[in-house]
């Protein structure tokens, strides 16, 4: 089974009074740099890597927008970036990504993973954005297996999703991939 059905229309965006979520692009590296380094501990404890490291550019952060905004616009894997509803402030990034092969067997469709601007953690923005998702999986894509990703050592994400009655997926995964991998 191919990531995503060849003959299912990709979601453009998700609008709400609060933020939208639409595809990622290159033409956002100044807006999305500016999330990404305010809130890079954050997302090393999401990703459980090093990445972003202390001094990642923005020449660093365009090469990986470029890379995302392809993968999208070949189907290869889903990268929306959450702004305000002006689209003036970055405040996060969605991913649907392909599962790892050990994941695909047990008939899982896709990986995601988002975070939401460390400065927003506070008012809860990462509850509501995690809300929107499940809402627009459910309404909009195609999708119906789904593993909400993230980090071993992180604490928040795990706690939203368990309060969201979802499930912890067990995994054999090798160690340096290991991830809390929660399904819905």
């Amino acid at each position: 089974m191919s990531f995503y059905p060849d003959d299912a229309a990709v979601p453009e965006e998700l609008r709400t009074d609060e933020y939208v979520f639409r595809p990622l692009r290159t033409t956002d590296v100044d807006l999305d740099y500016e999330a990404v380094m305010e809130s890079k501990e954050m997302l090393r404890s999401i990703s459980n890597s090093d990445w972003p490291i202390d001094n990642f550019t923005k020449e660093e952060n365009l090469e990986d927008l470029s890379r995302h905004e392809q993968d999208h616009n070949e189907r290869r894997e889903f990268t929306f970036t959450i702004m305000n509803p002006e689209e003036t402030i970055c405040l996060g990034c969605l991913y649907f990504r392909p599962l790892p092969p050990l994941l695909q067997s047990k008939h899982y469709e896709t990986s995601v993973r988002f975070w939401v601007r460390q400065s927003r953690i506070a008012d809860d923005l990462d509850i509501r954005v995690f809300r929107s998702i499940q809402n627009w999986l459910r309404d909009e894509w195609v999708f119906s297996r789904i593993v909400f990703v993230t980090g071993i050592n992180e604490m928040r994400q795990p706690r939203i999703f368990t309060d969201a009655k979802l499930s912890l997926v067990q995994s054999d995964l090798p160690s340096h991939s290991s991830r809390f991998l929660y399904f819905e």
